[in-house]
């Protein structure tokens, strides 16, 4: 058991007034844009939209996430991902396709929901990354993937984009069942072409009488393929797959009928988790989340204390500090997270050599203790200057990416601040594979900041014009830095990342310990073991 964490928090103070103003600002505009989504239709347009979801529900259809909460048990958590996803791209946003996590019959799920009000649940570039992040989340964590499905397959103007990337989904689907994670698909509708394959592919298959339709080829294509004249139900029907082909296994009479059948398929399967449970009863944080409305700073370049936010997180705010005396602006120990064990990383200022070996040793001890790791990231990056340079900077820095590439433990991220150069690497950023990334609203990332990067372009404009022997004029100059800077600031919010799937969703500050504690259970449906050794170190 730790120490309880301490708070310094004056909630009265102008700056937290500030810091709060500003990250509620940023959550309405997350909760906006979220808002749109629920609604279908995927435009921006909120009649277009309207008239879609109408057209469905003409069709006596449930939406999608009205078909999940249907599938969900009574009263449990839903931990919807990517639900951003395609913002500021000419994909429709949230891709036409819901994912996340629920417990169906007790059994934690992923559950993939095409939404048929967004281009007729057609699948463009952002679905398809979207799809394939979900069954990768599946793999790794040993869920059971459940898809619901209504899908006029893909996007034939975007097909270029899709076809390769796509083709990973069934390849997919076939490597989940030969590892004995179970697949099950419903479907309410279409499921054609390349789309039949997902059924196909099922360990599990439950189709709607009269609606679900699965074929390689619809009427039409049929007709300029071979000059035969056939109609839906005979190439696809669900009763002629039960029937005749057997694709079917499972006949619903209707969209309720199919969800509780494959309520009926999960319970049967008695699914079992392989990383064990909590290890003790799960304990409130002493101190109100509501205050990490206010913590985060709202200038990305001012630090702020990351045991703030650990008090408001971690069970009962009790935390076993490693090394605090050591690499300080690196903050290492050990808590608990919903009743599970955790090793916490997090950036109190920038990584020196002493924060780059304090947490290569830490994250070493965490894999030999099989101790899941949460990256609390807040970081501008690695020390540069010739101090630091000739200070071994450089192999320090190493030292930490090599241990957090190698690491074996299960890898949790949460974004709460900048997130820039390879500071981001060294805090276990996307590319390093974390099981989850969450960001808070206020979250930055990019190469380093905006500032900076404009800064290195003009110096190194000035010093080519120099070379030249010419005489660098920094008035013409500083409309191409402005524009640089502003296109750097552009690309460097939360909301550009999350529409491109660098995260897997922006979190209200106050949902993080909730976010964590479904997260953990996930992970735990697959063994948590350490890694048994590293590459080589530069010592």
């Amino acid at each position: 058991m730790g120490q309880v964490l301490r708070t310094r928090v004056e909630t009265s103070d102008p700056v937290f007034a500030n810091n709060r103003e500003a990250m509620l600002a940023a959550l309405a505009e997350v909760d906006r844009l979220q808002a749109q989504v629920v609604a279908g239709g995927g435009s921006a347009d909120a009649d277009k939209n309207a008239r879609s979801v109408a057209r469905h529900r003409k069709r006596g259809k449930m939406l999608p996430r009205e078909r999940i909460e249907y599938l969900l048990d009574d009263l449990s958590p839903f931990l919807e991902l990517s639900s951003l996803a395609g913002w500021g791209t000419d994909d429709p946003l949230g891709g036409g396709l819901v994912t996340g996590i629920g417990f169906v019959r007790g059994t934690e799920c992923m559950i993939v929901a095409n939404d048929a009000t967004v281009k007729g649940g057609s699948q463009g570039p952002t679905s398809v990354a979207k799809g394939l992040r979900a069954m990768d989340i599946a793999r790794r964590n040993r869920l059971p993937l459940v898809s619901l499905t209504e899908s006029g397959g893909a996007d034939l103007p975007k097909q270029a984009d899709i076809f390769v990337p796509g083709g990973a989904s069934f390849k997919n689907l076939t490597q989940l069942s030969a590892e004995g994670i179970p697949t099950v698909t419903l479907v309410f509708g279409s499921s054609t072409a390349g789309g039949a394959y997902v059924p196909g592919m099922s360990d599990y298959v439950v189709l709607q009488r009269e609606a679900a339709k699965v074929y390689l080829g619809g009427p039409p294509l049929v007709k300029m393929a071979i000059d035969e004249d056939a109609n839906e139900e005979d190439l696809g029907g669900a009763e002629m797959h039960a029937r005749t082909s057997g694709l079917a296994d499972y006949l619903a009479e209707d969209e309720p009928d199919a969800l509780r059948i494959g309520r009926d398929i999960i319970g049967h399967l008695r699914w079992r988790k392989a990383g064990g449970g909590p290890d003790q009863l799960p304990v409130p944080p002493r101190y109100d989340v509501e205050d990490l409305l206010g913590i985060a700073s709202s200038d990305i370049r001012v630090p702020f204390e990351a045991r703030e936010v650990l008090a408001r997180v971690l069970d009962g705010s009790e935390f076993e500090e490693f090394k605090p005396l050591y690499g300080t602006t690196l903050v290492t120990g050990w808590g608990h997270i919903g009743g599970y064990p955790v090793g916490v990383l997090a950036n109190n200022g920038i990584l020196f050599s002493e924060e780059s070996k304090k947490g290569s040793q830490f994250i070493q001890l965490c894999n030999r203790h099989d101790i899941p790791i949460i990256f609390f990231q807040n970081i501008t990056g690695f020390m540069v200057g010739t101090k630091y340079e000739q200070g071994g900077i450089i192999k320090d820095g190493a030292k930490l990416i090599n241990a957090v590439s190698n690491s074996q433990v299960p890898h949790l991220t949460v974004m709460m601040g900048a997130s820039y150069g390879a500071g981001n690497y060294g805090m276990s950023g996307r590319a390093y594979d974390p099981r989850f990334v969450f960001t808070w609203p206020n979250h930055r990332i990019a190469v380093m900041g905006p500032k900076q990067l404009a800064g290195v372009l003009t110096i190194v404009a000035r010093q080519k014009t120099e070379a030249a022997g010419a005489e660098f004029d920094e008035a013409a100059f500083a409309p191409i830095r402005d524009a640089f800077e502003g296109q750097v600031e552009s690309e460097s919010t939360a909301l550009f990342a999350t529409g491109r799937l660098w995260d897997d969703g922006i979190i209200d500050p106050r949902d993080t310990r909730t976010v964590l504690s479904l997260a953990l259970s996930a992970v735990h449906s697959a063994p948590v073991a350490g890694a048994d050794g590293y590459g080589v170190w530069r010592m």
